[in-house]
Parts: C-alpha cells; structure tokens; sequence
C-alpha cells in the first residue's frame, strides 16, 4: 500500500513486517524515529518483541549480540557518535557470524559537533566484517531492509548487514513509499533458524578466544562470506522484483551508461541529484551517466568494472575522506579497476561534508572538472575565504 511518510515511519514499518523478536534502543539523531516507531508499534500490540531501552549504543548493540547468539531474530539502529561507540561490539558481531540487521542513519562525526548528514560514521567500519548498503530513497531504504534479513539470515553468508540512509535528508524526509503486506514478505523472508546458536540444552561457546592456530582461519571464512554476497545479493534483488514487483537492491545500479563516455559515481541520496543533472547535461548533448553503488561492502569489483570499462572518464563522488588520503570510495575504486580498464582518468571528489548543500551547481563543478588534470582528493564547495588548516 502506498503512503506518503517519514523515511525512518516507513524504516520502522517495514522492520515490523520483517518480526524481530528483540529490538535495542538508544536515541540520538536522527535515527530515534525509527526506535520511537517500532517502540509505539510493539507498546500498541502490533508487534510482538522485547522492545528494550539501553544506557548506551555499546549496549544496544551487546544487546542484539545476545539475542541473535540465542536465535531471535533482531534488529538495532544508530547514527554518528553512537555508531563509534558501538564499533568494538559491530566488530565482535561480524566476528560470531551473527546475522543481524541494523539501521545506520548516516550522520557526521566530531569533532567539530555536527548533527547533519555525511557519510564518514559507517565508512569508519568498511573493514568491520559487515556487509554495507546504501539507500538512494526512501523506497529503497524501506526495500533494502527486508532484502538485508535475507541475505544477513543466507546459510551462506550469515554476516551482519546495514542499511545506511542518509540522515535528515531521508529520515526526516516525507515520500510516497509502498509498503508491502505481511504476507508478501512472510512469503520472502521465512522464520528465523540459527543451527549455530546458545542453547542451555546444547551447551556451547561463541566468539571464544582463538591462538594463532585458528584466528587466520576465522577471519579467512569472513572474507569467503563476502564473496558469496557478492552472488546472493542480486539473487535476492531478483526474487524481491518478483513478489514485490520492484527492482531494487542488488549490487550497482547504471543510469544512461549506455553510450557514456564520462560517468559520476556515487552512493545514497546524492545520486538523485546526479540523475538530475546528468539529464540536463545530455539535453546539451554530453554523453555523461551514472553508477549508483548500492553494495558498498563486499566491494563489487566485477560488476563495477563491467560498467565503467569502456568509458573514458569517471568522477567518483563521496560524503567522505579518509584522512590523509581521499575518499574511501575513491580508493576502493581505483585499485580496483584502473589496472585493467580503458578509464584514462579516474579523480576523486569530496562533497557534502557536515550536511553542506549539494545542488545541480555543485555538480556541474565537478562535470567541469573531469575534462582537466587528474585529482586525487579535491574538496567541492570549501569557503573561498577559508585559509590555513583550521
């Protein structure tokens, strides 16, 4: 049924639909709506969960630790500071081979205090183990997430997944959003079944302590996990059109790649405005597209490179940077496919940090860019009066 609501009612609606049966809450923006949410949904009967209000992130996510590790299917979300402080336990989380979903409301970190949208707090947490995706809209945010209990819950991959949506942007934004029925989604996701699981009547240890006889071996079967993401995802993407009729999900998604011989890449809200701009640009008769990464994490390497081989100019668009570097995007993309495409450049953009508006002008600044030298890491929109380092 299609509504017009808030990005985190239609988050919360849609996490009911998918029957956790334990939920960890701790407020900070701008994810609390989507707890508040599921908080009403499960105080109003809707649902039937421990709905329970913790005294930290770290706790909230000790929380869903445990209750996965008993074989309750779970669910979680957080932004910024809480998503650094819960970061040991995400870590931990990965490493039982605990699948789990949570919600990262993508908001940026201090110092200085920021409560606006980047994308720097779930970058922090790339090599973490987790399986990483990021929402272009509201739909897709409200999609991904019952996609995410899928592939989180495959035999084959049982890794925790995030949804991460761009906070304020889409959590606080209101869109027509189509909401499944119970049933429809009953129909895809079916009951929750740990085999490696806490049970008094078959005693056992999780996450125990390993000597350099089996730690290697432990973080080897992470990386193999990843790699059969990498094939179940667009499976799951492909069952969902199916029984929902969408298509959403997946791994990367191409605009007008066509016949493109430059292409903007990029992930989360910013590439609506890209699409946006992108149109403009071809009505001017540039042969310019754009590759949305959904999967952030595994990497998609071949289906990046089956997109982009054959243009000839790519920006790489990001509301991160790793410091000392570029943008981690950026990095990943580079090694992964400048070796063996026909890409003569490559250039990394820095966009949007702390929240800064990103328009059609900011975009076309880095269109403009892309036929001059090379760049690594350039800043888009920086103060023209800003001098120094800080």
């Amino acid at each position: 049924m299609k509504q017009f609501i808030e990005g985190s009612q239609a988050v919360a609606q849609v996490v009911k639909l998918c029957r956790p049966g334990v939920i960890s809450a701790y407020p900070i923006t701008p994810q609390t709506h989507i707890v508040e949410g599921l908080a009403k949904i499960v105080a109003n009967g809707e649902l039937k969960a421990e709905f329970v209000n913790v005294e930290s992130e770290h706790s909230a996510a000790s929380l869903v630790l445990g209750s996965v590790a008993s074989g309750v299917r779970s669910f979680t979300a957080t932004s910024s500071q809480g998503f650094l402080l819960m970061i040991e336990v995400l870590f931990n989380i990965a490493g039982m081979r605990l699948p789990l979903v949570m919600t990262c409301a993508n908001r940026a970190i201090s110092a200085p205090l920021s409560i606006w949208n980047d994308q720097q707090d779930s970058m922090t947490a790339r090599d973490s183990g987790w399986i990483q995706l990021y929402a272009e809209n509201n739909q897709e945010a409200a999609d991904l997430h019952i996609q995410a209990y899928r592939i989180s819950e495959d035999k084959d991959i049982s890794l925790p997944v995030m949804v991460c949506m761009d906070g304020f942007i889409l959590t606080h934004g209101a869109e027509v959003v189509d909401l499944p029925d119970q049933s429809e989604v009953d129909k895809f996701l079916p009951p929750f079944k740990l085999e490696n699981k806490l049970d008094v009547e078959d005693p056992k240890t999780l996450g125990a302590f390993a000597d350099p006889s089996y730690y290697t071996e432990a973080r080897y079967g992470i990386q193999v996990a990843n790699s059969n993401a990498l094939e179940i995802i667009p499976k799951v993407s492909d069952e969902f059109k199916k029984i929902f009729g969408r298509a959403t999900g997946g791994l990367v998604e191409g605009y007008k790649l066509e016949d493109a011989e430059q292409v903007i890449v990029a992930m989360g809200s910013i590439v609506g405005t890209i699409k946006e701009t992108v149109d403009e640009l071809r009505a001017e008769g540039k042969k310019v597209g754009v590759l949305k990464i959904i999967t952030y994490r595994p990497f998609p390497v071949d289906a990046i490179y089956e997109a982009l081989k054959d243009v000839r100019e790519v920006a790489v668009l990001e509301k991160a940077v790793s410091m000392g570097y570029a943008g981690p995007l950026y990095a990943d993309l580079k090694s992964a496919i400048s070796c063996k495409s026909k890409i003569n450049k490559i250039s990394g953009f820095v966009i949007g940090l702390g929240g800064r508006d990103i328009t059609k002008d900011s975009i076309r600044q880095v269109y403009s860019l892309l036929s001059g030298e090379e760049v690594r890491c350039e800043f888009i929109g920086l103060d023209p009066s800003f001098e120094g380092n800080g």
